[in-house]
């Protein structure tokens, strides 16, 4: 059987059950059961937009639809996320930020870190690989030019998304005073202890016969809350992290909470700013990804013809290398932190690069083509999507290429993830 034959066949196989253009009748099912998948504090659009995209479709009102998709992901693009940092000088305040950046002390865009004060004016950092994400360094309230009773208007905060308010000893008056005053303006805020890796580690010098690792974390927040006694906001969550282990004690429940917080359609964005973390980490920006995936490919392909496996265009190749070097750089799979990790590992690049498959995803043997490439796409996505697929919604090929190119860079991101620990 040749080539195209074969392909003829299963593509008819694998759509067989396939209704034809004009039976639209299951479509809205299928839309609201791919992303009821997705729990609702993880989710990129809204319940209402949902909602929306849901009834076009049962109307069978495809510009619509299509236009409800194309506000909702102009809306994720361009959606501004402001956060605020605040705290006493030495708190670890910068090196929270440089962390959230993913950025390095010694970086040339790293907030300044140093024992004295060394944030005297606000000062803004601009996320290195997500648009629109800011984080902002303000100087502790209470500081000679930033006073408790003007605080709030000095900073600007109706522009901040929520605070982080930082410490690395204990919360004084001022800092509670603050939280009581963002709450009021119904905004959100989130109580930070940093440097608890010093703190362990001096106890253990000092007690090295019983030190017990449970019991000092459970000393260090019981200190942090015993502030907040008498201060009528109850008692807030205080995370305790380290801006040097990130994936270690509370930092992984930090960055839940906050993208339960935030609204669905700055989610997106947040997540894709988050570090690699844990596997869980990883698992969130891919799931946040593939949502976004499913709306352009839904706005651009849905309803239209089966694709066909064949030769690509130049347009559609050159399109499909940027999106698998975005997703690379996004889940730091590309060719600068390979070179950093394998640099910290002390291994050749090369080395780390056999361990990974997307780095090979766009060479081909001889006998290979991108069209088998998508054949088996194809294949993939009918047995893991049949439903879907059996009620009409097809996408551009491209499309089917690029879920395989974000499967394979998060596994890919997984492996390294899994090798760095191996190192520790």
């Amino acid at each position: 059987m040749s080539p195209q034959l074969h392909n003829t066949v299963l593509i008819s196989h694998l759509f067989s059950n396939t209704p034809n253009d004009e039976d639209n009748g299951n479509l809205p099912s299928s839309f609201t059961e791919y992303f009821r998948n997705y729990k609702a504090e993880t989710k990129i659009i809204s319940e209402e937009t949902t909602r929306s995209i849901e009834l076009c479709l049962k109307k069978g009102d495809l510009q619509r639809a299509k236009s409800v998709i194309s506000d909702a992901l102009r809306v994720i693009d361009n959606a501004p996320i402001n956060i605020a940092v605040t705290g006493e000088s030495g708190s670890g305040k910068s090196s929270l930020i440089n962390a959230l950046r993913k950025v390095k002390h010694s970086g040339g865009s790293a907030a300044e870190v140093g024992v004295i004060e060394t944030t005297m004016k606000i000062k803004s950092y601009e996320h290195p690989k997500v648009k629109n994400l800011i984080l902002w360094d303000l100087p502790g309230i209470g500081t000679p030019k930033f006073q408790p009773h003007n605080y709030l208007e000095k900073v600007e905060f109706k522009k901040y998304d929520f605070f982080i308010i930082v410490s690395s000893t204990r919360f004084k008056q001022h800092e509670i005073d603050l939280a009581k005053a963002i709450r009021i303006m119904k905004k959100n805020y989130y109580f930070v202890r940093t440097k608890v890796d010093s703190d362990l580690q001096n106890e253990e010098k000092c007690h090295p016969q019983n030190f017990d690792r449970k019991n000092t974390l459970k000393q260090i927040r019981n200190y942090c809350l015993n502030n907040f006694t008498g201060s009528n906001i109850g008692e807030p969550e205080v995370f305790l992290i380290s801006n040097y282990d990130l994936s270690d004690y509370d930092f992984p429940v930090l960055m839940d909470t906050l993208i339960k917080n935030l609204l669905a359609e700055k989610r997106h964005n947040f997540l894709l700013s988050m570090p690699n973390i844990t596997e869980a980490a990883i698992q969130k920006k891919y799931n946040s990804t593939k949502q976004y995936i499913w709306l352009n490919a839904l706005k651009d392909g849905v309803f239209a013809t089966v694709p066909v496996v064949g030769i690509l265009s130049d347009m559609d190749i050159e399109k499909l290398k940027k999106r698998l070097n975005f997703y690379q750089d996004l889940f730091g799979v590309d060719d600068e932190s390979l070179t950093f990790m394998a640099k910290d590992a002390q291994v050749p690049v090369g080395q780390l690069k056999k361990k990974l498959k997307s780095p090979y995803l766009l060479e081909f043997k001889k006998e290979e083509t991108l069209g088998g490439l998508l054949l088996k796409c194809l294949e993939k996505f009918a047995s893991a999507n049949g439903g879907l697929l059996a009620t009409g919604l097809y996408f551009t090929k491209t499309y089917y290429l690029e879920f395989h190119f974000l499967d394979t860079v998060a596994e890919d991101a997984k492996v390294l993830l899994r090798e760095a620990y191996s190192k520790k």
